[in-house]
């Protein structure tokens, strides 16, 4: 008989020492120790009010577990792969330590629903810190728009030169981007808030117990309504991975953006040495390596939602040995963002802004065109023959190696007599960027309003 086993009555022959150490979770579920412990304290306290144990009972087995995890968080712990996980490593210590007792804090519950409470008391306190963390890249982001907010860039699409913009309302756009991040994470914990114990294995259980007692005490505003549900159910894991995967997504798009500013091409920004290397032979290089390994990383954390789909896309219900595949993807996503989100806002708050580098580079590539579109059609032609003539005048401009702004009055009016000595003040970088006074637009006036409205909102 496997008598080192918990659940070993039914078995006699010893798990195989190969198995034994594949199918173990130990290594990485150690860390829910205290949601472990939290839950079973708090399953404890209602076995006894309920009167399915006796209160003695009770009183042993919470100061049992306190003292262990007392024992874990001292480094005194020694975890066993033999006990497989670690509510069997914590469930056995208690029963050596109090007796009798210990062994009856497993009624009326099983592991399948006891996970699934562990994963969720954990996973709600990330949720949190990420959120937190989101919160400190918006704050890094809305310092450096506001001490940036007359630098004008170069707007892009395709990577071209598209149109002038302030560099604070392209640092607002990445506001944004995190904001709705923020807000997934909140309405993921929603889902993530619920009380799945109670469940038992799959059915329920015959005790009289009180689900609605043990999840005021976890402070679950609700419980899961299912049992077959309560312990096969990962949406909300595979949920918080989605929300994830897009939170890396904005960070990789915008390191590429600041890998590609902080060129020797572009000179638009200079990151801090401390968040730089050098190269092992060139003793001129200074590499971008965080927003290369934050982008390198986010790979890794959609892998992590893809293998979390893979093994749930056609298991049977209720709970499966494969759905314990779920917490190493799920914690390594956690440490990848929160690590991501911290060293990005330590990066944004020290980077360096050239200002004047980012002015002449906006002024560029035609990048004013459209505004002379735009007086065109005030001065009466229609949008499309207004985009003709200006088209035709790049051509111009391109077949004599100079820029719009390089026209004389008389080259202006060979291409459209409505053209007159107002052009040139309608076709500056600063013109053609506060003339976008509309909500949303990149007018200095209207970056100032969704900054200080950003400030408020936090």
């Amino acid at each position: 008989m496997s008598k080192d086993k918990l659940w070993g009555g039914r078995f006699t022959q010893p798990t195989d020492k190969f198995v034994e150490e594949f199918t173990a979770s130990i290594q990485f579920d150690k860390r829910l120790y205290h949601q472990d412990i939290r839950g079973s304290i708090a399953h404890a306290r209602m076995l006894g009010k309920q009167g399915i144990i006796p209160m003695e009972d009770v009183e042993q087995i919470v100061h049992g577990l306190q003292q262990i995890l007392q024992q874990i968080e001292a480094g005194e712990f020694d975890f066993s792969i033999a006990l497989e996980d670690i509510h069997m490593n914590i469930e056995a210590r208690l029963s050596a330590k109090i007796g009798e007792a210990g062994k009856r804090l497993h009624t009326g519950r099983s592991r399948n629903d006891q996970v699934a409470l562990d994963i969720r008391l954990y996973l709600r306190d990330e949720i949190v810190d990420i959120a937190t963390y989101l919160d400190l890249l918006i704050d890094a982001l809305l310092g450096q728009a506001e001490a940036n907010l007359d630098v004008i860039m170069p707007g892009f699409t395709h990577l071209q030169t598209a149109q002038p913009i302030l560099f604070s309302h392209h640092l607002m756009a990445y506001v944004e981007m995190l904001t709705r991040d923020k807000g997934r994470m909140e309405d993921c914990l929603k889902r993530v808030n619920v009380l799945p114990l109670g469940a038992g294995a799959l059915a329920g259980t015959t005790f009289p117990i009180d689900r609605e007692y043990v999840a005021e005490q976890l402070n679950f505003p609700a419980i899961t309504r299912n049992s077959l549900d309560s312990v096969s159910d990962r949406d909300f894991a595979l949920e918080f991975l989605a929300a994830s995967s897009i939170i890396m997504m904005h960070l990789s798009r915008f390191s590429e953006e600041l890998i590609l500013w902080s060129t020797s091409e572009f000179r638009f920004i200079e990151l801090s040495d401390g968040f730089c290397t050098g190269s092992s032979i060139m003793p001129q290089k200074k590499n971008p390596d965080v927003p290369e390994l934050v982008r390198g990383k986010t790979g890794r954390v959609y892998g992590n939602l893809m293998a979390l789909l893979t093994v749930m896309k056609s298991l049977p219900l209720a709970y499966n040995k494969d759905m314990q595949e779920d917490k190493e993807p799920l914690f390594d996503t956690i440490d990848t963002v929160k690590g991501s989100l911290k060293i990005f806002a330590d990066m944004i708050r020290e980077m360096r802004v050239n200002g004047e580098t980012m002015r002449r580079a906006a002024g560029y590539g035609f990048s004013t065109a459209t505004d002379v579109a735009d007086y065109l059609v005030r001065k009466g032609l229609p949008f499309r023959d207004a985009h003709e003539v200006v088209g035709k005048a790049v051509a111009y401009c391109v077949e004599n190696e100079m820029d719009i702004t390089d026209l004389s009055l008389a080259e202006w009016q060979l291409f459209s007599a409505k053209i007159d000595n107002d052009i040139f003040a309608a076709i500056t970088v600063e013109a053609s960027v506060n003339a976008r006074n509309v909500p949303g637009g990149t007018a200095r006036a209207r970056v100032e309003s969704e900054i200080r409205a950003a400030r408020e909102g936090k």
